[in-house]
């Protein structure tokens, strides 16, 4: 369908300035921007300060028909298989009440089976427990490590550590920090079969039994789509918390493998989380396209990727609280959308995932944002901010935050002209803003699930499957090969490597 796509070249090419489209346009920010209201939470969208045109919304709605977007959601919520080299279903809006009814069902059954795990833990039935060393990797880490650090590090019910690393450093550190007599350990693995995670797990409990812990296992919890691998590494049943085999590793933050925040931001805060996801993911069923912002920002990814050719998209959160946003989002995008070949496996002859970043405002602004006001690389920016601060220090602080971050916006937009070239700022330079009224749960959950269904809208458009990982197999097999067949060779600079560390 390359052809169909013709007018985003064109249309690219003979864009208008930004700053001349509102001019042109009165009713351009009216037309590009939107609240949503997810029950407890807002969260107003401004894509107006895009290259993207009412016209261009409308040629986006053509193609969406074209790929059959609605039917593909439809799929999505209906628990149809969906993730076909997989052959499953992807039901991690189930998790938050949005989809098939058996999938709802079991969801809540085992959502129960958590909270009722968290109730015993603070109850006392493990005795005092102060701290939860959680370890996972990827999407079970990534996930619960944003939600704690967000929500609840100021006031948590329970010092949680997230360990990821299988660099014993990331371990250690979060020894150092706890009391293995008040320590419970959390280990997260959809398969159970995790080598890092393992690693470290295995570690965890030796930690344990050498400092006097009298039934180390009887500490440990099992978060898993595996239930039956992780009897078998030694955990009784009663505390494994499954989730559905059904929910990716990158979605997952919804099930069992949010029970760190469970436990430290309390199941109130949980609830709130999940209502303010299954908000987004009524406004993403049912908003007309040209008032959809998943879709909408979907379209601003597709138009820079494909009409300017921009390789990557930047996020910048002015919030500290938001600080582990980009990270948690490059996963998201960059591994369901990372692919190279169709549903059909052909040879992807399009742009896909763009390559995300980013960082913290203001500190990015002293860092990389030299690049984006002058440098040759014209990409999408992302802003993101609360109208609430989170700490109740000199209300100046927050101003001054907000101050910067919607400044930076104008400025890369309007530019300054220079006789001096060194001092002269081409301007035309796109970005989008994303303001919650304030960082909480209901607000980060509709938050979360608009960029879910941001990527799954983009997946649509470039006919690819977003809920495959197969790209971070092939690393993985060689490692395990290093570590169990001595006599495996491998390319010169490889088995040089190998020879120094004295691995082979």
């Amino acid at each position: 369908m390359t052809q169909s796509w013709a007018w985003l070249d064109k249309a690219a090419a003979a864009s208008t300035p930004i700053e001349d489209m509102f001019a042109e346009d009165s009713e351009r920010l009216s037309r590009l921007s939107l609240d949503v209201n997810c029950g407890d939470a807002t969260l107003y969208f401004d894509f107006s300060k895009t290259h993207l045109t009412t016209d261009d919304v409308g040629r986006f709605a053509e193609m969406a028909e074209k790929f059959h977007l609605s039917a593909a959601r439809e799929r999505l919520f209906g628990g149809e298989v969906i993730n076909i080299t997989e052959e499953r279903a992807a039901e991690h809006s189930a998790e938050r009440g949005t989809g098939a009814t058996e999938a709802v069902e079991r969801a809540f059954s085992l959502r129960q089976r958590m909270y009722g795990l968290v109730g015993a833990i603070q109850a006392g039935a493990f005795g005092e427990i102060k701290h939860l060393i959680h370890i996972g990797i990827g999407g079970s880490a990534l996930g619960p490590d944003m939600l704690y650090d967000a929500l609840a590090r100021e006031d948590a019910q329970c010092d949680v550590h997230i360990v990821s690393n299988v660099d014993g450093a990331a371990l250690a550190e979060a020894f150092a920090a706890c009391d293995p007599q008040t320590t419970m350990i959390a280990i997260a693995s959809k398969t159970f079969t995790t080598t890092e995670t393992l690693r470290n797990a295995e570690s965890a409990v030796n930690w344990l039994k050498q400092e006097g812990v009298e039934d180390p296992y009887g500490r440990c919890i099992a978060l898993t789509a595996a239930p039956e691998k992780a009897s078998e590494w030694g955990i009784d049943d009663a505390r494994i918390l499954p989730f559905s085999e059904t929910v990716g590793g990158r979605y997952s933050l919804w099930s069992s493998i949010g029970f760190p925040f469970a436990l430290a931001g309390g199941q109130e805060a949980f609830d709130a989380l999940l209502a303010g996801a299954a908000a987004m993911d009524a406004h993403f069923r049912d908003a007309p396209f040209e008032r959809n912002a998943p879709i909408l920002a979907a379209c601003v990814d597709q138009y820079y990727a494909r009409g300017r050719k921009a390789q990557t998209r930047a996020i910048f959160a002015y919030d500290e609280r938001l600080r582990l946003l980009p990270d948690y989002l490059q996963q998201l995008e960059m591994e369901s959308n990372g692919k190279s070949v169709t549903l059909n496996g052909d040879v992807v002859d399009v742009p896909t995932a763009a390559i995300s970043w980013g960082g913290v405002g203001t500190d990015a602004q002293h860092a990389v944002f030299q690049l984006l006001h002058q440098g040759t690389h014209i990409l999408p920016i992302e802003f993101v901010a609360s109208a609430e601060p989170g700490h109740d220090l000199d209300p100046e602080h927050h101003a001054i935050l907000l101050s910067n971050c919607f400044a930076q916006g104008a400025a890369l937009m309007q530019g300054r002209a220079s006789d001096d070239p060194h001092r002269h700022y081409g301007g035309d330079r796109p970005s989008t803003t994303i303001l919650l009224d304030d960082v909480s749960p209901a607000a980060l959950g509709a938050l979360i699930a608009f960029y879910e269904h941001r990527v799954f809208a983009n997946a649509v458009f470039m006919n690819i499957n977003p809920f495959d990982q197969f790209g971070v197999e092939l690393g993985k097999a060689i490692a395990k090969s290093i570590a169990t067949d001595a006599d495996t060779a491998f390319d010169p600079s490889t088995q040089a490597l190998l020879s120094r560390v004295g691995l082979q």
